[in-house]
């Protein structure tokens, strides 16, 4: 082509279209390449159509004890096919509304698989992907196939199911999130192999609608990233709800049945089971999608599977930056899309502060959902840091009472020396929307005397916040 793009982005995922729409405000030309689905996994096949399918669960699981709020609902049931049809719905909408944020700020869609020739340049073919929905048609006025100039690239292919070596997706019996987010049927029983965010919400998911769920996690806790304390009390809440946990297990193989499967498990003391299920959601994490884009042929350095990048997007390759799941962990959303606009401002000139990992948040939403932000107990002792840790459940908490919600518990910890936030850590209602709080506060340094000083709202759940770091300085008023 004649025409030379300042940007070209590879991928319209979460990281990708948001660096797409950064670039065009710094007046940019931007061009955006996608083979699949505008949006990307998030919004299409992960955090958006879940989230649409745990709602419908959560509203299911109020109306099993409608008697407790003083209601009636004697006959009330669900319609999977409705279920899914709305969650593929809202997927579709967010698939559309990408779109038009791409038309609204005049960049340029090109319709195909990208290989990076050359530093600058980027050949397009067309897609080998088979496209399923919501994709629907390829956007209107996409460009295709052909050579692009860019002055900058930006990789943001994202991420894919990782597959184990005999225990492959095979669509029917053996799932990966694709398959476990439209099923043409509930499960009577289900086997979900892998613990974290992924896992453990379609285990609540199911269960919700009375499959028989058992979860297989290869380490000693289950959401093995999350503190020991949360991971316990989230344990023993799912339980109570009827799933079962192995821990310290894993999954030697998988044999199909007329009916479904069979997982052979081994334990860590030697010992051996089989369980059976009508499916086995495979959970066990992604792995990046950097095969195909020429990263050989330009010299782009790769490491454990994932583009190594500086702190700022920046590959070994000048020109060349990739944001996002396929430069490493953690692969979450929301830390792509501040890549993204680190590394177009970067791009650009400005002055920009590197992304700090320790200051990602992460969220599960199952039932109980459960939030974090920054150092666990034990990794702060680790640090040789001395640690003030400060607790309050949810039962101490009127807002919570009111709502029917009081199993919970906030965790914070803080610096003994300076009263540094080093972390939190949340189980309960709601906590995916109150974790924000924390994460605003250890980015502004926030010490434990000016929360102290802060006035939470009554009644609101947020006053557990302030209640805990109360009690990690021995003055909590509540309980």
């Amino acid at each position: 082509m004649a025409d030379q793009y300042d940007l070209l982005v590879i991928g319209a995922g979460p990281g990708g279209y948001i660096a797409a729409i950064r670039g065009a405000q710094l007046g940019m030309k931007v061009a955006i390449v996608e083979r699949e689905h505008m949006a990307g996994i998030c919004s299409n096949w992960g955090c958006i159509p879940t989230k649409a399918l745990l709602r419908s669960a959560e509203i299911y699981g109020h109306m099993s004890h409608a008697k407790d709020y003083g209601l009636t609902a004697e006959k009330y049931g669900f319609e999977l096919d409705g279920i899914v049809k709305r969650s593929r719905a809202i997927a579709a909408q967010m698939n559309n509304g990408v779109q038009f944020l791409m038309k609204k700020n005049k960049v340029d869609i090109i319709w195909g698989e990208a290989t990076i020739t050359k530093p600058g340049e980027v050949k397009v073919s067309p897609t080998t992907k088979k496209i399923v929905e919501p994709q629907g048609p390829v956007p209107k006025n996409a460009l295709g196939e052909g050579t692009y100039k860019a002055k900058n690239i930006i990789i943001a292919t994202g991420a894919r199911p990782r597959v184990l070596p005999g225990i492959e997706p095979d669509g029917d019996k053996i799932w990966t999130y694709f398959e476990a987010l439209k099923p043409a049927e509930m499960p009577k029983s289900l086997v979900v192999m892998g613990s974290g965010a992924i896992g453990i919400e379609f285990a609540s998911f199911y269960r919700s609608f009375g499959a028989e769920v058992t979860v297989i996690e290869l380490l000693p806790q289950i959401l093995p990233v999350e503190d020991a304390e949360i991971s316990a009390l989230a344990r023993k809440r799912l339980e109570k709800r009827g799933i079962k946990f192995l821990t310290d297990a894993k999954v030697a193989k998988v044999e199909k049945t007329g009916n479904g499967i069979v997982a052979h498990v081994e334990t860590k003391d030697g010992k051996t089971q089989q369980i059976a299920g009508d499916k086995l959601i495979s959970a066990v994490g992604v792995m990046c999608n950097i095969e195909g884009l020429g990263l050989e042929s330009v010299g782009v350095k790769t490491e454990r599977g994932a583009i190594v990048i500086d702190g700022y997007g920046k590959t070994n390759v000048e020109g060349i930056w990739a944001i996002g799941d396929v430069a490493g962990p953690p692969m979450l959303a929301h830390k792509a899309e501040h890549e993204a606009v680190i590394t177009v401002e970067k791009i650009a000139g400005l002055k920009v502060h590197g992304l700090d990992k320790s200051k990602v948040p992460g969220c599960t939403y199952c039932e109980p959902q459960v939030a974090s932000v920054g150092l666990t107990e034990a990794k702060a002792k680790e640090a040789g840091r001395e640690i003030k840790v400060g607790r309050f459940p949810f039962v101490g908490n009127g807002k919570a009472i009111a709502l029917g919600e009081p199993d919970g518990l906030v965790k914070t910890i803080f610096d003994a020396k300076t009263g540094e936030l080093l972390g939190a850590h949340m189980i309960g209602a709601e906590v995916t929307e109150l974790i924000q709080g924390f994460v605003v506060a250890m980015n502004l340094e926030t010490t434990e005397e000016e929360l102290i000083h802060t006035i939470f709202p009554h009644p609101t759940l947020s006053e557990t916040m302030k209640e805990s770091v109360l009690d990690a300085y021995g003055k909590a008023l509540n309980i």
